[in-house]
């Protein structure tokens, strides 16, 4: 129900009790008053009545939707109705992401009078030293990262989907952050890491004499989450038969420990992420389509480093920091142009490799054109340029008869994960089209 009018006083009596900061409008953006909340850790001694809200909040010298940004306030005006949107806002910390949500007040005749802005910081830090969290300012984030702010509160079931080195895991940390959860443990598993073999050994621990070597119990990475979230990162990698033991965990809570007769209980929140399309694994049968559905609860992308070329000015002092921090490196201008024309196939952790080698380049505190690799004088480098084509099974018996290397640079040379290959392999095998390998 919409809230009666109300006098200014009275209304800010309400707010000023109010945790996070609020502001009044009137329908022209000014601020007619702040709450105590908002006095304390946003306004940095200065008096933003009067002002209207993209001057004092961002600096900008016309309204947010003429400057880039989605105006709540516009928004509102023509819905009518509440209107929550992610904006970039000038603190007395630096910039950082914040949670904007405006609801109309309107009179007793109906017509809105005011509207009442709150301010909710998100976990993720974004000034341009920040060390840790996620980064960035250019729209595919922004969208991004308001996703993140919407879903974080819950304990909905998320998938993150993105290219290999963007970032998932740092989402997931923030959602993690942002959740009731957040001072419950975050642990994340590589699923293309563990062995087929040992993956339900590591997900849902074992009992003592459970297999050969099992000398005393252990627990899993699931008990390891309890109370915090689980991020299940590469969930296309995870074996068929462990599959639906994963489903089961999500639908009701419960899993076994291998060989347990009882089972046990789980209060935990699943992250997600892939770098494949599952739903493309689905289709080939790859992948149980109702674990994909289940995973696939509120699904978010996470944009690739060359679809927001304008994050990189912002991202690279940080990265500096964490590749060189006895140092206090820079980037010359022209440097900098040289990193924002290159396409980026490996995302941000190919950016910090980058940056690791130019520091190390680099005897002085400015890193210029000549300390980075000579790639990158070509500008953009198309992604394909780095994607393997699917092998055919003739191709990969051919492939396995003459090879007599190891099977983790065989899959690394054909762009798989070792599960993958191991799983190709059986089943050539299976069909008959392989007797044996000489992979160690």
């Amino acid at each position: 129900m919409t809230p009666p009018e109300q006098p200014i006083a009275e209304l800010m009596s309400l707010l000023d009790a109010a945790p996070d900061p609020h502001v009044v409008l009137d329908s022209h953006c000014r601020i007619l008053a702040a709450n105590a909340a908002y006095r304390a850790q946003l306004a940095d001694g200065r008096n933003v009545v009067g002002l209207r809200c993209f001057e004092a909040f961002h600096q900008f010298k016309v309204p947010c939707d003429q400057a880039g940004e989605v105006c709540p306030l516009a928004r509102s005006r023509q819905s009518g109705q509440r209107e929550r949107v992610l904006h970039l806002h000038h603190t007395p910390r630096g910039e950082e992401h914040v949670d904007i949500e405006l609801t109309p007040i309107r009179d007793a005749s109906g017509q809105i009078r005011y509207f009442v802005e709150r301010i909710a910081a998100l976990p993720v830090p974004r000034a341009p030293g920040s060390q840790h969290g996620l980064i960035g300012s250019a729209p595919a984030f922004m969208q991004m990262l308001e996703l993140v702010a919407r879903v974080a509160g819950s304990d909905a079931t998320v998938l993150l989907e993105g290219e290999s080195g963007a970032g998932k895991e740092l989402v997931a940390q923030a959602i993690h952050d942002g959740s009731r959860r957040a001072t419950g443990p975050f642990v994340p598993v590589d699923c293309s890491g563990i062995p087929e073999s040992l993956f339900e050994s590591e997900l849902f621990g074992h009992e003592r004499g459970a297999f050969t070597g099992a000398n005393t119990a252990r627990a899993g990475l699931v008990e390891a989450a309890n109370g915090g979230t689980l991020f299940l990162d590469e969930v296309g990698e995870i074996p068929l038969t462990m599959q639906v033991k994963l489903l089961r965990l999500l639908e009701t809570g419960t899993y076994r420990r291998v060989g347990a007769t009882e089972g046990r209980r789980a209060d935990l929140r699943v992250v997600s992420a892939t770098n494949r399309s599952l739903r493309e694994m689905v289709a080939a049968q790859q992948f149980r389509a109702d674990l994909y559905y289940r995973l696939n609860t509120f699904p978010i992308r996470v944009p690739a480093l060359r679809e927001r070329r304008s994050d990189i000015a912002a991202l690279v002092p940080a990265l500096l920091k964490r590749v060189a921090p006895q140092r206090n490196l820079a980037l010359s201008a022209q440097a900098m142009q040289k990193l924002e024309r290159y396409d980026y196939p490996g995302n941000v952790r190919e950016l910090r490799n980058l940056l690791e080698r130019a520091s190390l380049m680099c005897d002085g505190d400015t890193i210029t054109p000549e300390h980075l690799p000579d790639m990158l004088e070509s500008g953009a480098l198309p992604t394909t340029a780095l994607r393997v084509e699917p092998v055919s099974d003739d191709r990969l018996v051919a492939m396995l008869a003459a090879y007599s290397g190891s099977r983790k640079a065989l899959a690394r040379s054909l762009g798989l994960s070792e599960r993958t290959l191991y799983r190709r392999i059986s089943e050539l095998r299976a069909a008959g089209k392989l007797a044996s390998d000489g992979l160690t």
